[in-house]
């Protein structure tokens, strides 16, 4: 199986947006199915197969969620993050100020769903691959 150290081996290759789907590519050879992303910490939960899971540490200071909803500014700013404009950094605390609570990638279906603080579906985008 794999583990939080290969994950992070992979991520720390993406400098942007803009380098998401070659990350993706590498974890999911590794065995990952799905994963879990929380902004307010940038923990993540790993998932593969036969029910195995494992999960990163926080990788920052807790960040405010804003209780409103700012869809088109966030659109904006995933937009920017994807050309490489923005560090994933910037991205989370984006993130935060737009009312994004987390994030589902699913490696199979090859989606991202964005989700705010009440669990709604906020935008779903389709990984490149």
């Amino acid at each position: 199986m794999f583990t939080v150290e290969q994950i992070e081996s992979a991520h720390n290759k993406v400098k942007t947006g803009a380098d998401f789907p070659n990350y993706i590519k590498e974890i999911k050879e590794l065995g990952v199915k799905s994963f879990e992303t929380w902004v307010k910490d940038s923990h993540t939960e790993y998932f593969g197969e036969h029910d195995y899971a494992t999960k990163s540490q926080p990788k920052y200071a807790d960040l405010t969620i804003e209780n409103t909803l700012d869809k088109e500014k966030f659109i904006q700013q995933l937009k920017s993050h994807q050309k490489g404009e923005t560090d994933y950094m910037k991205f989370c605390e984006d993130c935060a100020e737009t009312g994004i609570e987390k994030w589902i990638v699913d490696l199979e279906k090859y989606t991202c769903i964005y989700y705010d603080k009440n669990g709604n579906e906020i935008l779903t985008e389709e990984i490149p691959h």
